[in-house]
């Protein structure tokens, strides 16, 4: 019988690979939509380079200030 120490490490571990799992499946069905061409948020030029990674809403300036502030659409 595993003590409850390990009981809760193994919960925690399988917790955190589902949900790893969960936001890789995510990601691979943002990728598959279409990029804007402009910024949701401000309306600049999305760069082509960037477009090119699929289902991208957002410049990089404004992603990084929705990311940071724990917003998003």
């Amino acid at each position: 019988m595993a003590d409850p120490i390990d009981q809760a490490n193994e919960l925690s571990e399988r917790l955190r690979t589902e949900a790893l799992a969960e936001q890789r499946q995510l990601a691979r069905q943002r990728a598959l939509r279409p990029s804007r061409p402009d910024c949701l948020e401000c309306g600049e030029e999305i760069p082509a380079k960037r477009q090119a990674l699929g289902g991208v809403t957002r410049c990089v300036v404004c992603e990084a200030l929705v990311e940071a502030t724990g917003g998003g659409r």
